[in-house]
């Protein structure tokens, strides 16, 4: 259908996806006192409950040396499940993925488990670990800015 390789080459990005930044940043992190962002949704979601949304996107942008650094998940995990048995959307900027820098579809994934947690009439929980704008994605990594904050004002009516 896909050819062959292709069930080998998703779960390569899946684990990729896992490892974050990788185990050197991962341990950086934890030298630091800090959790990892899924380290954190696993304390916050209810065991076994969250479910991941736009688990394999990743930046397009190769300038920079972009390219070379791309990561399934560009640098948040984002989703829903439970919170002490309520439903809820969550958002967990990854600082293991290039420093958390918000990019533009970062930024993208962000606004999707916003507008969900908005339409599902559910809190939306966000929690930033994030060197701020990618500068590598210029205006795109700004207008992301732009794109969060009026979802982060909208209230349901």
């Amino acid at each position: 259908m896909w050819g062959t390789g292709y069930r080998e080459e998703l779960e390569r990005r899946r684990q990729l996806y896992k490892d974050g930044g990788g185990a050197d940043r991962i341990a950086t992190q934890h030298r630091k006192g800090k959790l990892t962002a899924r380290e954190r949704l696993a304390i916050l979601f209810d065991e076994g409950t969250f479910v991941e949304t736009g688990t394999l996107i990743e930046s397009r942008t190769d300038d920079f040396n972009m390219a070379e650094r791309r990561v399934p998940g560009d640098g948040v995990v984002t989703g829903f499940g439970l919170v002490a048995g309520r439903p809820a959307c969550a958002s967990s900027e990854d600082f293991t993925v290039i420093g958390g820098t918000l990019g533009e579809y970062h930024a993208q994934k962000i606004c999707r488990i916003m507008d969900m947690a908005y339409e599902m009439r559910v809190p939306y929980i966000a929690i930033n670990d994030s060197g701020g704008a990618r500068i590598e994605e210029g205006v795109s990594a700004l207008s992301g800015y732009g794109e969060i904050f009026p979802g982060i004002r909208r209230r349901p009516g």
